[in-house]
């Protein structure tokens, strides 16, 4: 148990000193000098340390459904019309999940079914099929999306609210977020350290859904929009709407680019924007047939301006304008650059905390860890003498090489973190007591001290490996399955066992063996 190899030997100081070197980013700033592939990472305060904001985020799956049942509603209307099947009564039966329609007559119910047929695709890795059509009574036709389809889609829409939420942050400049799915609907977003929370909460919850909708000049006035059309605010004044068709000439999914800039000519904050080529042919082909209409441009539901179309635009790029300010026109250019949601976000809880407090946390965080490090060490000087300070100079170098583990991680320290970093250095001294203990009875029983050593590394070694091996469990359950400062206090559990494992019973080993081959004891100082 005591002897070590010379490769032995380097690989433990090797480890030790690279816990030293990966531990510097939080002691230093990354020098000029360093080339960039070397890595330079330091833990991150929470938001309860560093102040910010936390919001709990549900996504309105209702929604999804509804935009996948309207699709439908347009694809079941286009294979129709290209078959040159007549129906009526074609739309989206929400309370029931599916899409109805009924054929002009019983005899041609086989041939739209045929050509309902083209709707039914499967998923990459799907078993059950994207719709499922049916008879119902009466003669109609459902289409129904089965329920294995809307679960995919809303894990997908979920995955999808993620990245455009991390896309829209990064873009904001806030640094170190926490974005992460809870349950089935919804998202935790914890901001540190940001100084306007109401801008950022804006950009999460917008959707940020954009299309280009011709207006219907030949509407007749009325409290209702005609059949075909939708009425819809503008932006700038809620009182005041515009007749538009409602199918969309070009979406917002096809822009591939968007900044905020100045018109050289107004001097007023603008979007220029840009379509890919599908769009772009889109762009062309509709402003090409619609020559003095006015052609508006909808985000979520509000028209932000309808211009008229002067001429065929054919680049693939335009400009929106609106009486934007410099910030407005950059969060509008920086939603359309993320892309839409692809549902609505609901803000189910939101809270705030200030620097203030977080300074006062780190403080007694910080005073804490320097109390309980400090009574640890007096403990095991006190009761174990020299083989004490061994274990002494090993925790240190735990918390060394902790640290350097969760800085290489990226990892974000909150306070029940510091409260898992405090626990794990009651932890790591419990190796060693069981160590000195067993040695203690072994020289008590009479033996040598070679023989002693050798007998209580090995005899406390297996109950050392079976208490860490089943604490390390248990937190792994608690990572899976806990909230998000749960899994902070179990990280740091979980890395403090691994480096517990390794400094009590592998460099303090090394640490006695090079000291009983130096020294020759005749007896142990226990």
């Amino acid at each position: 148990m005591l002897y070590f190899t010379r490769a032995q030997t380097f690989g433990i100081l090797l480890a030790c000193g690279l816990g030293f070197l990966l531990s510097l980013p939080n002691l230093a700033p990354r020098p000029g000098w360093l080339p960039a592939v070397v890595p330079w990472s330091q833990v991150h305060l929470g938001l309860d340390l560093r102040g910010g904001s936390y919001l709990l985020l549900q996504i309105d799956f209702s929604a999804v459904e509804t935009q996948d049942l309207n699709g439908l509603v347009d694809q079941a209307r286009q294979e129709l019309r290209a078959a040159g099947l007549g129906y009526t009564g074609l739309h989206a039966d929400l309370p029931n999940h599916q899409v109805v329609l009924h054929p002009l007559n019983t005899a041609q119910a086989p041939a739209v079914l045929t050509a309902l047929n083209k709707l039914i695709t499967y998923a990459p890795g799907a078993i059950s099929p994207s719709v499922a059509l049916s008879q119902g009574p009466g003669g109609s036709i459902d289409i129904r999306i089965p329920r294995q389809t809307l679960a995919m889609r809303e894990s997908q829409a979920v995955q999808q609210s993620i990245t455009i939420i991390q896309r829209r942050i990064d873009g904001s400049g806030v640094l170190d977020p926490s974005i992460a799915r809870q349950g089935t609907d919804e998202i935790v977003v914890q901001l540190p350290g940001i100084s306007d929370p109401g801008r950022v909460r804006k950009l999460i919850g917008t959707t940020a859904h954009m299309t280009f909708q011709m207006v219907d000049a030949q509407a007749p006035p009325g409290p209702v929009a005609p059949l075909g059309d939708e009425r819809l605010p503008m932006a700038d004044n809620p009182k005041q709407s515009l007749d538009v068709f409602s199918n969309v000439a070009v979406d917002g999914s096809d822009l591939d680019n968007a900044q905020a800039s100045t018109d050289p000519q107004s001097g007023e904050w603008v979007v220029n924007f840009s379509l890919n080529s599908v769009g772009a042919r889109e762009f062309a082909d509709v402003t090409t047939a619609n020559v003095g209409k006015l052609f508006a441009i909808v985000l979520d539901g509000k028209i932000i301006e309808a211009p008229v179309i002067r001429e065929p635009i054919t680049g693939g790029s335009g400009q929106i304008s609106g009486n934007f300010t410099a910030r407005s026109a950059t969060d509008l250019a920086l939603l359309l650059r993320a892309g839409a949601l692809p549902a609505p976000l609901n803000i189910v809880e939101e809270q705030s905390v200030g620097p203030e407090l977080g300074a006062d946390a780190i403080r007694a965080g910080a005073l804490s860890l320097a109390v309980g490090f400090v009574l640890v060490l007096a403990f095991m000087a006190v009761f174990y003498g020299l083989f004490g300070w061994f274990a002494n100079i090993a925790l240190v170098l735990n918390l060394v090489i902790m640290l350097a583990i969760l800085s290489f991680m990226g990892a974000t320290l909150t306070l029940p973190g510091m409260a898992g970093i405090l626990l794990t250095l009651g932890m790591a001294v419990d190796a060693n007591v069981l160590i000195n203990e067993r040695v203690r009875e072994e020289v008590k029983a009479g033996r040598k001290p070679l023989a002693a050593l050798e007998a209580g590394y090995k005899r406390a070694y297996g109950t050392i490996i079976d208490s860490n091996v089943t604490t390390l469990l248990a937190h792994i359950t608690l990572f899976i399955f806990g909230s998000p400062p749960v899994r902070g206090f179990a990280v740091t559990i979980c890395v403090g066992i691994i480096t517990t494992l390794f400094t009590a019973t592998v460099l303090v080993r090394l640490i006695t063996s090079r000291w009983y081959i130096a020294r020759r004891p005749a007896a142990l100082p226990v």
